[in-house]
């Protein structure tokens, strides 16, 4: 047997095997789709002349990275004045220093009073003062309270000059540049590539056959190959009435981004729950690596 017909039969038991598995699960094996798991257009929150951009078009993301900076000089020097104003202290400590005295005063008072050395309206002119310092001090920590608060929305205002990726992913387009504006158009769209979700359209005679938690094999058209595990995640609970079919979801593993999304696929379900590898790698692989 020459080459070529070992590779004929090879492909001709592989075929044979896949076939075996469809009908062990019930379901056939189907057309699908590999899909982004999220696509997420990033826009600013406020408008402003965007000052930079961090992220050029394929580059991978972190959650919470920094990706667009807008112009905010305004900001910061709202930020360094508020901070100003919390560490400001002078006159809490001036209220304080009158208070003392006023109650040493009353004090003194008291005493010449029980001696009968002043009158009344005297000594009930130093309690006042004494009452005035204390509401003075009161009236200067609730005025270092609301600097405290303005320095908090300060900080506030100034963080939403800064766009942070919602997702850790890759970016697929960038639609702005520095020196445009941030309104309400997007200014960079990322994809979440881990996981991915596999979309299927199943027909509605296989209604009740696929439930969620089943496994299944995703071979992705070339120029990916192999067979890679995914997880049914979502079965439509409605039928669409005019193609007679319904919708599945998988999710697909992707740790390393080796797959891309965008790419049609072919799935067979698998009903004894086989083929629970953990990561977008083809079946070989993971049998080589065992």
């Amino acid at each position: 047997m020459n080459k070529q017909n070992i590779i004929t039969a090879l492909k001709g038991l592989l075929l044979a095997l896949q076939a075996s598995t469809a009908m062990a699960s019930g379901v056939p094996e189907m057309d699908c789709l590999i899909e982004p798991h999220l696509v997420v257009d990033v826009n600013s929150s406020v408008v402003g002349k965007i000052e930079a951009i961090a992220v050029e078009k394929s580059n991978l993301v972190e959650k919470g990275q920094t990706l667009v900076e807008l112009e905010s000089d305004v900001e910061r020097a709202t930020v360094e004045l508020a901070k100003a104003r919390v560490e400001m202290d002078a006159e809490l400590r001036t209220h304080k220093t009158s208070y003392a005295f006023a109650k040493r005063k009353l004090t003194r008072f008291d005493d010449l009073f029980r001696d009968e050395v002043v009158p009344l309206h005297k000594k009930d002119e130093v309690e006042t003062e004494a009452n005035l310092a204390a509401l003075q001090i009161r009236q200067a920590k609730e005025n270092q309270r609301l600097a405290e608060l303005e320095y908090e929305r300060a900080i506030v205002l100034l963080e939403q000059r800064t766009v942070r990726s919602p997702i850790t992913g890759v970016v697929v387009d960038r639609y702005k540049a520095p020196g445009e504006f941030a309104q309400d158009e997007p200014i960079l769209r990322l994809a979440q590539l881990d996981p991915l979700n596999v979309e299927v359209i199943v027909p509605a005679s296989f209604f009740g056959q696929i439930q969620t938690g089943m496994k299944a094999n995703v071979t992705p058209e070339a120029p990916k190959d192999g067979n890679y595990s995914a997880e049914v995640t979502i079965v439509d609970r409605v039928v669409d009435a005019s193609s007679g079919t319904f919708g599945v979801r998988l999710e697909l593993p992707n740790p390393d981004y080796k797959l891309p999304g965008g790419l049609k696929c072919r799935v067979s379900f698998q009903a004894d729950g086989a083929g629970r590898q953990t990561s977008a790698k083809p079946s070989s692989q993971l049998a080589a690596q065992r």
